[in-house]
């Protein structure tokens, strides 16, 4: 299958990796009916791959894994730490015989200059991440780079932000990672920046603008899945909405109204949101 479900990590704990909330949320991915669980790894790197690999083979499930840069990775502050951390993150990846990383990797989560992002900024996180590529290459990995809205970051918030940097190394293995929630923040429309990115979007994170059940929010899903039909999109369509029921999750990310769908609910409608709308893509 071109297009492979997923759903976050998230989709069911809270960030706070721990060996049996993981096994937890794999074995619900797989329950629910999902292709694939995308593991937001721990910053730690305390994550016991072996014992992972072997969870993901017996409730057949394929992996992608993510990373989001704390603010002691931020890129321009940090950039000889960073690359090691995400080094970490792709020694881990190819553990589990994931052959996709993506996540927040331009910057540290909430670091702020007060200015816009500098020409000088620009070339350490587009150094730092030609060096990550080239240390992907020899693992099959591809890296993709998430823009986040203004909110978390002022170094990319758009999927132009991002193509910048992969057109800058001329890393063949350099992708792009798209959300629809910061999307809805910081994009024009849902359309164009799909256009734009074209066979170089390989992971999209489905949720609605207000991180709950697609398709009851301000998302123009009509203009996204058109664009991923015009690319002939091939790639992961992975769920990222949070619910207020896990606990612990309203504190994490900032979820301070009560959602009205518990945790189940959420994934299992919002898989069947996203069949019905692939449709028309397979």
């Amino acid at each position: 299958m071109k297009i492979k479900l997923g759903a976050s990590l998230l989709s069911w704990i809270t960030p706070n990796w721990t060996a049996e909330a993981g096994h937890y949320a794999i074995k619900k991915t797989a329950q629910t009916g999902f292709d694939l669980i995308e593991i937001l790894l721990p910053t730690t790197m305390e994550f016991d791959s072996e014992t992972v690999k072997k969870q993901l083979k017996e409730n057949k499930l394929n992996v992608a894994c993510s990373l989001n840069l704390p603010k002691e990775a931020h890129i321009p502050y940090y950039p000889k730490a960073a690359l090691e951390l995400i080094c970490k993150a792709l020694d881990k990846t190819a553990a589990v015989e994931s052959t996709f990383l993506g996540g927040v990797l331009h910057s540290g989560i909430g670091v702020f200059t007060g200015n816009p992002v500098t020409a000088y900024e620009k070339e350490i996180v587009i150094n730092v991440l030609g060096e990550a590529a080239l240390y992907a290459q020899k693992s099959g990995i591809t890296i993709g780079i998430e823009p986040i809205n203004r909110y978390e970051s002022y170094v990319c918030n758009t999927a132009a932000n991002v193509l910048e940097i992969i057109d800058k190394t001329t890393a063949p293995n350099l992708a792009v990672h798209l959300d629809t929630f910061h999307m809805n923040i910081e994009e024009n429309n849902f359309y164009d920046p799909i256009i734009a990115s074209g066979k170089k979007l390989k992971h999209l994170h489905i949720t609605e603008s207000n991180r709950g059940m697609p398709g009851e929010g301000t998302v123009n899903w009509d203009a996204l899945f058109k664009g991923l039909r015009d690319i002939n999109f091939e790639g992961n369509l992975v769920l990222e909405n949070f619910s207020s029921s896990i606990e612990g999750m309203q504190q994490a990310v900032s979820l301070w109204q009560t959602s009205p769908h518990n945790a189940e609910e959420l994934a299992i409608g919002s898989l069947h949101f996203m069949k019905e709308r692939i449709k028309d893509l397979q």
